[in-house]
């Protein structure tokens, strides 16, 4: 059977003059114009009210935060709904929830989209629970959750994605989170793309037609709304929990605050709201808006403490002598969890590569937009963590769109540095990566030029799977075969594995000889 993806429809329809009945959230188009050509780019939406569907997130031993948002007309700029609309919301032990252990009313308001975020407390750790929603006489599909375990658990699986531009393709790989046996999801950013077909991004990401870039919070409304329109990704929410983080799309492309004008600071601000609209996080402060505080620290159990980092809210420019990634506050929260981290596997959540990456033998850091562009700051938090003796450390990682596995030096330049840690770099779930002739050539010119790359595979899509034991972190990098097919299988590349107190990855034999552009072999 012959598939299109959508940059395959958009580009059929932009040589036909049609860009205005191929884009659906073109100027001009009623709310269901808009859903009629979203549904021609293969969307499609759960029943109204719920048509975006619902969601779990920050799953904690007694507490987890149930997510959904009204919008009977998905694409509209406004929702034809009253001020204040009562959400009833149940929790149960049951799939058919019969058996129920939580109920209540949460309004969902104009004011933050219709949205609700109710924090349902009271909870066993460790148990696996269903939920629903009911609205103006209709009820919403059953979400499946999970809370965290305490005290001594042997294993936990969690599935991360990263990078989904709804015109690259179809969410073929969250087809493949929802059905994967894990505990819970952590996405590491670039949840939407908000720019346009002149939206200044580099020309290797732009594809044929985006549509226009968006700007307020109208905008970033509707492109969550056709980015849930894919029924995958609704399933991957519905299916597990999420913690989250985000990168420079969910607002700007390699944006930083540091020095942002009025008009850009509005446009955070109505970036923001929306993301948390169409999230289901946990505010911290109580009060999201208008600054969503992102990072945190979860623990599974005695197994696994997860840190999440926000590195997009409180950054300087780059390339300063004196620059910030993480801001003074937030630096000063991980370096006390550093201090006092238990005995266990730590995993920090990061949205932009942490390792060093030369282009070339002698080159110049490929993209300082990541840690390379502060590099003063990731030499203290590295040695911060050696100092400490801090152990089982591993980075998950999102943004390049390509898959890479590297040591975490404290001296990325000396060969003879201690390895301290691992990080991850997962395929993106359906953005576009560089050419695989691209990949081809450049592979072992940055295997030659950064000692501590150990693997790079560019010319996939897809999403990592993480299996932990109290003896050893595997990764397991699942890919999809095609992007064009919203039903793509998914298969298994190859899995790394790092030993619990052993610094450094290695990978399994009986996926050694999977293709890749680099593979360190010794």
């Amino acid at each position: 059977m012959t598939t299109l993806n959508r940059r395959d429809l958009l580009k059929a329809a932009g040589a036909a003059g049609a860009f205005n009945l191929a884009w659906p959230l073109s100027a001009g188009l009623s709310p269901a114009q808009a859903r009629e050509a979203a549904e021609v780019l293969g969307a499609d939406y759960d029943p109204a009210p719920f048509t975006l569907g619902v969601a779990s997130g920050d799953p904690q031993p007694s507490s987890i935060v149930l997510w959904t948002r009204l919008a009977p007309e998905p694409l509209a700029a406004e929702q034809r709904l009253p001020e204040i609309v009562e959400v009833d919301w149940v929790v149960a032990t049951d799939p058919q929830l019969r058996r129920v252990i939580a109920r209540g009313t949460a309004p969902a308001s104009a004011t933050l989209g219709h949205s609700v975020h109710v924090p349902v407390a009271g909870l066993r750790p460790g148990t696996r629970y269903w939920y629903a929603f009911k609205a103006l006489g209709k009820k919403s599909r059953v979400g499946r959750t999970k809370t965290a375990p305490v005290g001594p658990i042997s294993s936990v699986r969690f599935a991360a994605a990263n990078c989904q531009a709804f015109h690259d393709g179809f969410y073929a790989a969250h087809r493949g989170i929802a059905r994967e046996n894990v505990d819970f999801v952590v996405h590491l950013g670039d949840y939407i793309y908000e720019h346009g077909q002149e939206g200044g991004v580099p020309a290797e990401h732009v594809r044929d037609h985006e549509g226009p870039e968006i700007f307020t919070i109208a905008d970033y409304r509707r492109r969550h709304a056709l980015y849930k329109g894919d029924r995958s990704l609704r399933e991957a929410h519905a299916a597990h929990p999420w913690f989250l983080t985000w990168d420079d799309h969910e607002v700007a492309n390699d944006y930083s605050s540091a020095g942002g004008d009025a008009p850009f600071m509005q446009r955070r601000a109505a970036a923001y709201q929306a993301w948390y609209e169409n999230m289901p996080h946990r505010d911290a402060g109580n009060s999201a808006l208008p600054d969503p505080e992102i990072h945190r620290v979860r623990r599974w159990g005695n197994l696994l403490e997860l840190t999440v980092l926000d590195l997009r809210s409180y950054r300087s420019e780059r390339n300063l002598a004196d620059g910030t990634i993480l801001g003074a506050g937030q630096k000063a929260w991980l370096k006390r969890g550093v201090d006092r981290a238990p005995d266990t596997w730590h995993v920090w959540a990061n949205s932009i590569m942490l390792s060093q990456l030369r282009g070339r033998p002698g080159g110049s850091y490929m993209f300082t937009d990541q840690w390379d562009g502060y590099l003063a700051e990731r030499k203290e938090v590295l040695n911060h963590i050696h100092s400490s003796g801090m152990e089982d450390f591993v980075v998950i990682t999102g943004d390049w769109h390509s898959a890479f596995v590297d040591d975490v030096r404290l001296d990325f330049d000396d060969t003879s540095s201690p390895v301290i840690g691992t990080e991850f770099t997962a395929h993106s779930v359906t953005s576009g990566a560089y050419s695989p002739d691209w990949n081809a050539a450049n592979g072992p010119l940055m295997g030659a030029a950064n000692p501590h790359l150990k693997y790079f595979e560019g010319n996939r899509y897809g999403y990592d799977v993480y299996e932990v034991t109290p003896k050893r972190f595997s990764t397991h990098m699942r890919v999809i075969a095609d992007r064009r097919d919203p039903a793509s299988p998914v298969t298994t590349l190859t899995t790394f594995h790092v030993d619990r107190g052993k610094a450094g990855s290695y990978e399994d034999p009986a996926t050694k000889n999977s293709p890749a552009q680099w593979r360190r072999d010794s």
